[in-house]
């Protein structure tokens, strides 16, 4: 995911790398499991914390950028929850 051209964003990288595994999580869990709840939980507060982190990288202002960051750590806890569960 690194470039030459633009240096690396280890957040950007880290988070995009999560949802693909989400993603393929999902399908497994769809797929192979037959497991419909739970699996739709994960995939959607799974892939929204790197659309988060990416929507505070075009943050209006620094509150802005704080608070779409905190949304990103709230779906991070919500993610855990449902892997746990």
């Amino acid at each position: 995911m690194e470039n030459r051209n633009r240096k690396p964003d280890l957040l950007k990288d880290k988070t995009l790398g999560f949802a693909i595994r989400i993603v393929n999580l999902n399908k497994y869990l769809v797929y192979e499991k037959n497991e419909y709840t739970i699996s739709k939980q994960i995939l959607r507060s799974g892939t929204n914390l790197g659309a988060m982190v990416r929507e505070a990288a075009n943050a209006e202002s620094s509150v802005d950028f704080i608070h779409k960051l905190s949304i990103a750590q709230k779906e991070t806890g919500e993610t855990q929850y449902w892997l746990e569960l």
